[in-house]
């Protein structure tokens, strides 16, 4: 597996990892000045490698460079905002 870039689908709301013709997802929403992520996803043959945790990190930094108010409804997402 090469290492995996990961792209802000902003129409979708979601940024994405492509992975040997599959996907790993992390989702949000945009409410005002307030992002939620909703939804985090790496299909079973990716699990274990760390994928979800770098979609987590990079969306967060994105919504704090752009000066969201973070919440998260995805229990994965929550443990990185404690």
């Amino acid at each position: 597996m090469t290492t995996p870039l990961i792209q802000h689908q902003a129409e979708q709301q979601r940024f994405v990892l492509q992975l040997d013709g599959a996907e790993a997802v992390l989702d949000y929403s945009l409410s005002g000045n307030s992002i939620n992520f909703h939804h985090t996803f790496v299909p079973p043959a990716f699990r274990g490698k760390g994928l979800a945790e770098k979609l987590v990190r990079h969306g967060l930094a994105w919504a704090k460079t752009e000066q969201y108010q973070l919440s998260a409804s995805c229990s994965y997402v929550q443990k990185f905002l404690r």
